[in-house]
């Protein structure tokens, strides 16, 4: 994920997104990503119950951290409604146990109640206008004692301009991402609602920021 310079808020359908993300699909891993590198390295040090697991990843994209999850994990079921993401994915995953399926996260996901031990998500929720029907799946298919975790943009950044965005390699032309802000506490206040409970919250910044700079990325940790 880049950064737009200039603050705004852009909205459009779930299709106009999974059309962005088709054709940035092409070259996301080639493009300079802080965002993106940061992501993955958040991902890392976050206390996770992944040994044994069965993880569900909500919005995998290119299978950037779908396969060290499942190297992890006993199983992975990876959701997105992006072809030309997953397509990026399954080249890059080839595991039996690892299922990558196209499926638009805010309708209900195809995963049994109680069903998994962790769902994680990354980069995916500024895509998502109603963060609680997202949260009540994720508190519907986790067990008892199951972990939540999602890392996004910092609101911060969303504040200062920042969104998902690239320029087409094929076209020069700058993509904009639908994405919607999300305060802190709408995150915190909508996963309470949905029976989380809250085990850690993170703020991170890359280390070659410049000094003063707001924090890049926020992560937060549930429990069932």
């Amino acid at each position: 994920m880049l950064e737009q310079p200039q603050a705004s808020r852009s909205t459009g359908t779930p299709a106009d997104v999974a059309d962005a993300y088709d054709r940035w699909s092409r070259q996301y891993d080639d493009d300079r990503n802080a965002t993106r590198d940061l992501d993955a390295f958040v991902l890392r040090q976050v206390p996770l119950h992944l040994a044994g697991a069965r993880v569900l990843e909500v919005g995998c994209g290119t299978g950037k951290n779908s396969a060290w999850l499942v190297s992890q994990a006993r199983e992975l079921i990876a959701l997105d409604f992006s072809p030309g993401m997953l397509d990026v994915a399954r080249r890059r995953v080839r595991s039996s146990t690892a299922r990558f399926v196209e499926h638009d996260i805010t309708r209900p996901w195809p995963v049994d109640t109680e069903s998994v031990d962790v769902v994680v998500g990354n980069l995916v929720l500024e895509h998502v206008r109603e963060l609680a029907p997202v949260f009540a799946e994720a508190a519907r298919v986790l067990r008892a004692g199951g972990q939540f975790f999602f890392c996004e943009l910092h609101p911060y950044r969303q504040l200062r301009g920042g969104q998902a965005h690239f320029v087409d390699q094929h076209t020069d032309e700058t993509v904009h991402v639908a994405a919607y802000r999300h305060t802190v506490s709408e995150y915190v206040k909508d996963a309470l609602a949905a029976g989380f409970t809250l085990s850690a919250l993170g703020e991170w910044l890359e280390p070659d920021a410049e000094p003063g700079a707001p924090p890049r990325l926020l992560s937060l940790l549930f429990e069932r």
